[in-house]
């Protein structure tokens, strides 16, 4: 049996399905319209009661949710791929600061940016803000990484699929290559390697 994964264009499973073509597995597609709030549809909730995407079937039926969850589930699962280096090599653990800084930091706001109504009664002051924070995260990651491509050489970590689909959202296409050139590179990196561009040409353009 295959991965189902559950998802939408230019949504958080994006970076599911990366991880998915990184790793050569085969993955059956199932669409959850946000434009139409299909993701809080009941049937849905039964699968993820958060009533968000991605979520993850794994082949023994086991549900998933959560980005980080499920791509730390399938490198686990799928050492060979080399989604992060081994738990003694030092740059696993650079990996996983830059992709836990973007879960926690990033991520939040683009919630905020996505559904400010819910978040208060100001929603244009909310998505300011929401930008501005993010643009903040965004510029301390790129005075801080020398990819080369990728943030640890010449192979794509978990957090370069990570930080490459988070830098498409909350309008960065246009505002990454001129303020974070760097992250910009690493996102044409990773939507270039050839197994992963025909995922990333679902969701989004290829970076310039």
């Amino acid at each position: 049996m295959a991965y189902i994964l559950y998802g939408d264009r230019r949504s958080g499973s994006s970076i599911v399905e990366l991880a998915l073509a990184e790793i050569g597995a085969e993955a059956e597609l199932r669409p959850v319209p946000l434009a139409s709030d299909a993701q809080l549809a009941a049937g849905y909730r039964q699968l993820n009661p958060m009533g968000r995407v991605p979520t993850l079937i794994l082949p023994d039926g086991t549900v998933v949710t959560e980005s980080t969850a499920i791509l730390l589930t399938l490198e686990a699962r799928h050492p060979a791929a080399g989604l992060l280096p081994p738990g003694d090599d030092p740059g696993r653990a650079v990996a996983l600061r830059w992709m836990m800084l973007a879960a926690s930091e990033i991520y939040p706001c683009v919630t905020r940016y996505d559904y400010p109504d819910r978040f208060g009664d100001a929603p244009e002051s909310i998505r300011r803000c929401a930008v501005g924070m993010a643009q903040e995260i965004w510029r301390l990651i790129e005075a801080s990484i020398s990819p080369a491509p990728f943030l640890l050489g010449g192979r794509p970590t978990l957090a370069d699929l990570y930080l490459a689909v988070l830098s498409r959202w909350m309008g960065c296409e246009a505002w990454m290559p001129e303020h974070c050139p760097k992250l910009q590179s690493l996102a044409r990196a990773v939507a270039t390697r050839p197994q992963l561009t025909p995922a990333w040409r679902r969701h989004f353009e290829l970076p310039q």
